[in-house]
C-alpha cells in the first residue's frame, strides 16, 4: 500500500472528527471514543490486517503501524484502534479456520468490537506465568473463575481474548498450562462478570473483572489447551510495534506543536525559540524520535517478513516511549504555563504518552530482557 496516501486518508479522517478539539472534549468528560470507533470500523482501519477475504484491508503491520502513528500525530489517542489490531494477532494466527469464519467478517465490518484482552492480574502483574485465573473444562463448556486487572474498553467490548489456567504449570515450563479462550461478551447472565472501573490519570476506560462460574463453549478454545502463553508472546512483538509507532506519533504532535509557539511567541522583544536553553530540547526531542522511528521500521519490516523480531520490537517500544515523554517534558518547558493548559493540547498528550514507559510493559522490563537474552548477561534479580 502507498503508505503517504494511508497517512493523508488517515490524516483527513481524523480531522473530519474535528482533530485535537475531539479528544480534548472527551479527556474532559472521559468518554469512550465513539464516534472515532466507528467512523474508523467503518474506514476498515480497525480490520487492517484481517484478510479481505473476511472483509478486511489485509495489510502488514508496517501499514498497521502507520495508522495508529499519524491518529496520535493528528492530536488523537490511538489506544482503541491498536487494541483490536494487536489482539487480532491470536486470533488470525492461532485461531481455527471454522474460528475465523465466525468472528472475522463480523468484527471487519465492525458489528463485534474485540478491544478486550484479560490477562492481568491483581496478584500476578507483569509476571503473566502466575496467573490463578481458572478454566474447567466440564463436558462441553469450559468453567472460569478468577479475577483480571487492567482490562481496557471492556465496557465498549462484544468480545474479549481471555488467558486462564487449564492446568497447573509443568516443571521447567515457563508459560505452561494456561489456554486462550475467546469469549463472546453479548448477553452473558448478570453477575458472570463484575465490573469495578479503574479511575486513571488520562482518559482511558480500564477496569478490574471478577469473574464467577463463567461457561465459555469449547469450540473457543485458541489452538491447543495449555499453549496459550505461547501464543501471546507470539502476539507481545506486534504489540511493542504498535506502540512504538503511537509515541512516534504522540511525539511529532510535540514536536510540531512546541516549535511553532516558540517561533511566533516573542519574549523580551525575539522570539522564544531563537533561546538554545528553549530551542535544544525541542531539538533533541526529535532526534531522539527519529531515531526510534527507524527501529520500529526495521521491527515491522521483519514482522511482516516473518522474521525474529523480539530485540527490534522491543527496543522501538523502549525508545519511542523514553523519546515522546522526552518530547513532552521539552514542549511543557517551552509552552511553560501554557503547557498546563487543556486547550493547547501538551498536558493531555504528556499524560497519555506517559503511560507508555511503564504499560504494557516496565522498559526496565525490556532493559531486563536486553541484557539477558540478546546480551546473554546473567538473568537480572
Amino acid at each position: 500500500m502507498d503508505r503517504e496516501k494511508l497517512r493523508a486518508d488517515v490524516r483527513a479522517l481524523c480531522e473530519r472528527l474535528g482533530g485535537a478539539a475531539y479528544w480534548r472534549e472527551l479527556d474532559a468528560k472521559r468518554e469512550y471514543p465513539e464516534a472515532f470507533a466507528r467512523a474508523f470500523a467503518e474506514a476498515r482501519y480497525l480490520a487492517a490486517l484481517i484478510p479481505p477475504e473476511f472483509g478486511g484491508l489485509g495489510l502488514g503491520l508496517g501499514d498497521a503501524s502507520v495508522i495508529v502513528e499519524e491518529i496520535n500525530h493528528a492530536g488523537g489517542n490511538a489506544g482503541t484502534a491498536h487494541a483490536q489490531l494487536y489482539t487480532m494477532g491470536t486470533l488470525l494466527r492461532w485461531g481455527s479456520d471454522a474460528q475465523k469464519k465466525a468472528w472475522l467478517p463480523r468484527i471487519a465490518s465492525g458489528e463485534v468490537r474485540l478491544q478486550a484482552f484479560g490477562v492481568t492480574e491483581p496478584v500476578a502483574g507483569s509476571d503473566t506465568t502466575r496467573i490463578e485465573t481458572s478454566a474447567v473444562r466440564r463436558g462441553g463448556v469450559y468453567v472460569v473463575n478468577g479475577r483480571k486487572r487492567w482490562t481496557s474498553r471492556y465496557q465498549h467490548s462484544d468480545a474479549m481474548l481471555l488467558l486462564a489456567r487449564t492446568a497447573p504449570a509443568p516443571a521447567g515450563e515457563r508459560g505452561g498450562g494456561l489456554s486462550v479462550f475467546l469469549v463472546d461478551l453479548r448477553g452473558l447472565r448478570p453477575g458472570t462478570i463484575d465490573v469495578t472501573p479503574i479511575p486513571v490519570w488520562m482518559n482511558n476506560e480500564t477496569n478490574e473483572i471478577a469473574i464467577n462460574d463463567l461457561e465459555i463453549p469449547a469450540e473457543n478454545l485458541i489452538g491447543e489447551e495449555g499453549r496459550g502463553f505461547r501464543y501471546i508472546i507470539d502476539g507481545w512483538n506486534a504489540e511493542r510495534i504498535l506502540i512504538a509507532a503511537e509515541c512516534v506519533g504522540h511525539g511529532r504532535f510535540l514536536i510540531e506543536r512546541a516549535a511553532e509557539y516558540v517561533s511566533r511567541r516573542e519574549v523580551f522583544g525575539k522570539p522564544l525559540g531563537a533561546n538554545q536553553s528553549i530551542q535544544f530540547p525541542i531539538a533533541r526531542a526529535h532526534a531522539a524520535i527519529e531515531a526510534a522511528d527507524l527501529v520500529r521500521r526495521d521491527a515491522a519490516e521483519r514482522f511482516d517478513r516473518g522474521e525474529p523480531c523480539g530485540p527490534q520490537a522491543n527496543t522501538a517500544k523502549l525508545l519511542a516511549s523514553e523519546a515522546s515523554w522526552q518530547a513532552a517534558n521539552a514542549a511543557i518547558d517551552a509552552l511553560g504555563g501554557n503547557g498546563f493548559a487543556a486547550d493547547f493540547d501538551v498536558e493531555r498528550i504528556a499524560r497519555e504518552t506517559r503511560l507508555y514507559t511503564v504499560a504494557p510493559l516496565s522498559n526496565n522490563l525490556i532493559l531486563a530482557y536486553l541484557g539477558h537474552n540478546v546480551l546473554g548477561m546473567p538473568r537480572s534479580t
